[in-house]
């Protein structure tokens, strides 16, 4: 049962999602926000940085922390992401497990569960059976009791689709109703407190991801070098670079004459702009930084 608060009470409170890769939490997070705050892909580790999505109502503020996907690391950045992820759900109110519907528990599941009842005993902690939409009702419910046996007695479960937009009031509902009272965090109106070049970097660095190979997303970073806004119109000059491993892949992301590289413009062109209200200019360039996600060094450049 979900409690409901008292009348005229306000709650607020950080709300973790967290499981393995490509589980549907940066969905997630956009459907509940009602926006687009997180980069959202097919291919697994997708979501490199926390991403936190802001959804204010009459009673409530829920700030929605959006992670990596806790997996087995075979590189430094890898690393440096699950300690990431295990860092942020250790400091939340409420930790939110995401298990889609259309994939049976597995060991990574399982793991991930018992790390986090074994070192977070004291905070809230809710499963979330995602992509209901995927599935028949008996298989949900299935998945459900699964879930429920694994997470204990004292956590809810709830099932959602993030795509059709069923069930995300009820487990709004029981994100609040895990939270305490207290005032809200940020102004009424805004979605997200991720710096504008963050987002924009995301942006294009998931329009680059459409489409490519399984070695490449895991090898593509991208940085946003410099803004500069023309003294004589309202549109804002935007440069930035993407960062690959190997000479084939920047030959990759170009394309044959560039045909590639005019796409990834042209489709993260528009979030940006709808992002910053106005015209942008957006210029382009790929850079090899050879096997970046090993060097310590160049992670850090790179905002790792």
């Amino acid at each position: 049962m979900i409690d409901q608060p008292a009348p005229g009470t306000f709650r607020s409170g950080f709300v973790c999602f967290v499981g393995r890769p490509n589980t549907g939490k940066s969905t997630l997070t956009n459907a509940l926000v009602g926006d687009k705050v997180a980069i959202t892909s097919n291919r697994p580790q997708t979501t490199r940085h926390t991403i936190r999505g802001i959804v204010t109502r009459p009673d409530a503020q829920l700030i929605l922390v959006d992670t990596p996907g806790l997996h087995k690391p075979r590189t430094l950045l890898g690393k440096r992401l699950n300690d990431l992820v295990r860092e942020t759900y250790s400091e939340v109110d409420v930790i939110g497990v995401c298990i889609p519907a259309d994939e049976a528990i597995g060991p990574g599941d399982r793991r991930i569960i018992e790390e986090i009842m074994a070192t977070t005993p004291r905070t809230r902690k809710v499963g979330i059976v995602t992509k209901i939409d995927r599935v028949t009702p008996d298989k949900v419910a299935a998945q459900l009791l699964a879930l429920s046996k694994l997470m204990g007695p004292d956590s809810e479960v709830v099932p959602c689709s993030a795509k059709s937009g069923k069930q995300l009031d009820v487990l709004a509902d029981l994100l609040v109703s895990q939270c305490d009272e207290g005032p809200a965090f940020y102004p009424d109106g805004e979605l997200t407190d991720e710096p504008e070049q963050v987002l924009m970097a995301e942006f294009i660095r998931e329009a680059a991801l459409e489409g490519v190979r399984d070695e490449l997303p895991h090898s593509l970073a991208v940085v946003i070098e410099e803004m500069i806004p023309r003294e004589d119109s309202d549109i804002i000059d935007v440069h930035a670079i993407l960062y690959v491993e190997r000479d084939s892949q920047k030959g990759i992301i170009i394309g044959r004459k560039g045909a590639r590289l005019k796409a990834v413009g042209t489709a993260a062109r528009g979030q940006i702009e709808r992002l910053l209200g106005t015209q942008i200019y957006l210029d382009l360039h790929v850079k090899v930084a050879k096997d970046w996600q090993r060097d310590p060094k160049q992670l850090g450049r790179l905002g790792f």
